[in-house]
């Protein structure tokens, strides 16, 4: 595998089998077997120390709070953004095609509770099949198109980032929320252009995802569906050299239907769209990225996650990220600092009913991550992050989280 810390992250995201960022390679008859994967673990401690009516319990808060007290304090053993993950992918070149195909596993770390696993998750199960003079054909489930770029060139990939509840669970938040909208993992058939001198393109179609409604300040999942698949793409130019970077501009599109028979009153059918756009650049072991999204009836954090009012009224929604970052030159330590928000319009429905419904999530980092080998980093986080609420009287919600630990590519 690759031993710069970026590739080894989109490695262990895309399971991409190449000579660049290959895992353990095993030749297989006609095949070519590459297994890889990441393992790590982190001490978590969290604070949160609020008012005791904060935005915690806003719909679509990410921010721990705290308990009646006004502060409460825990402590976990925990994967980070990227959970374990283990990935076998094949190869193979068959009647003028590169033919391929990925299957991986995840398996959560902590529990709360004797007798209890940790949760599990199979993200991908997919195969491919292309040429390097026309491009790749994906069908099965993948990370999705849209805001990919964004969590690829987030740096929490190696760490913790917002962490919630602090919680058992195979991931925590990472950046996800908290300036961009999760990629997420998809049902795809999807096509990848060849690279042109640094240009490339994606478009996909996804299986429709259905949307969340709130009813009295209640998440419920609505029965919607949708004739149409969902669509999103991404366009991107990458360049090499003494100043090497990366601009990109995406797009995503559904259209949602209610198909339960009126459960939201007065909705039958609407939109849920938007767009982003993202650069980082590179020069002298310093990056900087930054990043913004906009879109309307798309949500915040997750796509469709309280996109929609009770009434079925579109929300609209923005936010973006910031990241610099340096390399010590020599010890190969990167150190950073990067700032995130997402922000959620209520709309007039919402504001009427008075519902306890997210403003913003909000994420200051500041991060070192040693390469201690080439394939083991050690990892130190601070994270503060604050959710906001639309409701009146409602006061910020206010996490504090320090992890530190390691992470292994293979």
């Amino acid at each position: 595998m690759n031993n710069t810390i970026k590739l080894a992250v989109a490695s262990a995201l895309l399971a991409a089998a190449s000579s660049a960022n290959a895992g353990i390679m095993i030749p297989a008859g006609d095949w070519t077997l590459d297994i890889g994967g990441v393992v790590n673990a982190y001490y978590s401690y969290n604070k949160g120390e609020s008012a005791l009516n904060n935005a915690s319990a806003a719909a679509g808060a990410l921010t721990y709070g705290s308990n009646a007290a006004g502060e409460d304090v825990r402590t976990t053993i925990t994967t980070g953004l990227l959970p374990n993950y283990l990935s076998v992918s094949g190869k193979t070149r068959q009647n003028d095609l590169d033919v391929g195909f990925t299957i991986s596993i995840q398996p959560g770390a902590a529990t709360t509770t004797s007798l209890n696993s940790a949760g599990q998750e199979n993200r991908q199960a997919f195969l491919t099949f292309g040429d390097a003079s026309w491009g790749t054909i994906k069908l099965g489930r993948d990370l999705g198109i849209f805001a990919s770029s964004a969590i690829l060139s987030d740096m929490t990939l190696l760490g913790v980032g917002g962490a919630g509840s602090n919680a058992a669970g195979t991931t925590t938040f990472g950046g996800i929320g908290f300036g961009y909208l999760y990629a997420d993992w998809k049902a795809q058939v999807s096509y990848a252009s060849p690279n042109w001198n640094g240009f490339s393109f994606a478009v996909g179609v996804t299986q429709p995802w259905k949307i969340s409604n709130f009813t009295s300040g209640t998440n419920t999942v609505v029965n919607t569906s949708t004739p149409t698949p969902g669509f999103e793409g991404q366009a991107s130019y990458a360049w090499a050299g003494d100043v090497s970077g990366k601009v990109w501009a995406g797009a995503i599109y559904q259209k949602v239907e209610d198909m339960s028979g009126g459960t939201i009153v007065g909705f039958r059918s609407d939109n849920a769209q938007g767009f982003d756009i993202g650069a980082n650049v590179n020069v002298a072991g310093f990056g900087l990225t930054g990043y913004y999204y906009n879109g309307e009836g798309m949500g915040t954090t997750g796509f469709l996650s309280n996109g929609f009012d009770a009434a079925g009224n579109a929300r609209d929604s923005d936010g973006g990220y910031v990241q610099a970052t340096y390399t010590i030159p020599g010890a190969g330590t990167k150190v950073g600092l990067a700032y995130g928000i997402s922000n959620l319009d209520q709309t007039s429905a919402d504001s009427l009913a008075g519902v306890n419904l997210v403003d913003s999530n909000e994420r200051w980092t500041v991060g070192a991550y040693h390469p201690l080998t080439k394939h083991l980093n050690l990892v130190a986080e601070y994270n503060r992050t604050t959710s906001s609420s639309h409701k009146a009287g409602v006061t910020d919600a206010d996490n504090d989280n320090l992890s530190l630990g390691a992470i292994l590519f293979f």
